[in-house]
């Protein structure tokens, strides 16, 4: 080699000295022609982007050029380092992990899904079992029994110590006012019920309630319903007694009217 010899020089050196022309190695190595003039050119733009050192190295190891040898000249040609050719047997090696780890992985995936006696299937834990089952037992069926069983469920008393249960539901907005005619009673009490609002409450001695638009009001009064037969907008007011009866008021009595005789009929006269 003489000094100062560039890469591609080196290459064509080689080329002729093997009696090839440039056609019959580019056939072989399936390269364009004009590939193996502008190596040999040194023309390294001519080349596409990141191949002048791929194709270098593979014209130096057909025309046994050793670029190692005359690493001077290699480091000219343009391009990036190139990076260390792959080991067949660490390639092998890592095929065969990959396959061990692949089965291993089938064989969780397969003892978690389809547990069964080949596979170690176990009980579940007691823990789980008992998260499983409901918290709370269902109650018990209302007793015929006239007293109360313990953990039954039974309904409101419609009137104890506490005085007489009054439930009020309204279908639509509605002002209701409460009076107590006892002073054991309280003061009164006023709510305005909105749409499908209920109000439950215990009234000690005789009351009256008063409703506004009660039409849309549903009016319950120890345990029995009141229908007070008012339309919407319509305004009611039912006195109760301490017992809860619903104290009507009397129909007012019609007077006799006399009867007037037709003027076709005779009066008798004594």
């Amino acid at each position: 080699m003489r000094e100062g010899e560039s890469v591609g020089q080196l290459i064509r050196q080689a080329r002729e000295a093997r009696d090839l022309s440039l056609e019959a190695l580019a056939k072989e190595l399936k390269l364009p022609v004009r590939h193996l003039e502008a190596i040999e050119a040194d023309d390294w733009v001519a080349l596409p982007p990141g191949r002048p050192r791929p194709l270098a190295r593979q014209l130096a190891e057909r025309l046994g050029v050793d670029l190692e040898f005359h690493t001077g000249a290699f480091q000219i040609v343009p391009g990036g380092q190139e990076l260390e050719p792959p080991d067949p047997r660490r390639e092998r090696l890592e095929r065969i992990v990959m396959a061990v780890l692949t089965g291993a992985s089938a064989v969780v995936v397969l003892w978690l899904v389809v547990p069964g006696p080949s596979l170690g299937h176990k009980p579940p834990p007691s823990y789980l079992v008992a998260l499983s089952k409901p918290s709370l037992p269902p109650p018990p069926a209302p007793s015929a029994s006239p007293y109360p069983v313990l953990g039954e469920l039974l309904p409101e008393a419609p009137m104890n110590e506490q005085g007489l249960l009054v439930s009020l539901r309204a279908q639509d907005i509605a002002d209701i006012r409460i009076e107590p005619q006892t002073a054991e009673g309280g003061p009164p009490m006023v709510r305005t019920l909105r749409v499908s609002e209920a109000w439950r409450f215990r009234v000690k001695g005789a009351f009256t309630i008063r409703v506004d638009n009660a039409g849309v009001v549903n009016v319950e009064v120890a345990g029995r319903r009141i229908p007070h037969g008012q339309s919407i907008g319509e305004s009611w007011a039912g006195v109760f007694d301490g017992e809860g009866r619903w104290l009507r008021p009397a129909q007012p009595e019609l007077p006799n009217e006399p009867i007037v005789p037709d003027e076709d009929e005779e009066v008798t006269r004594p």
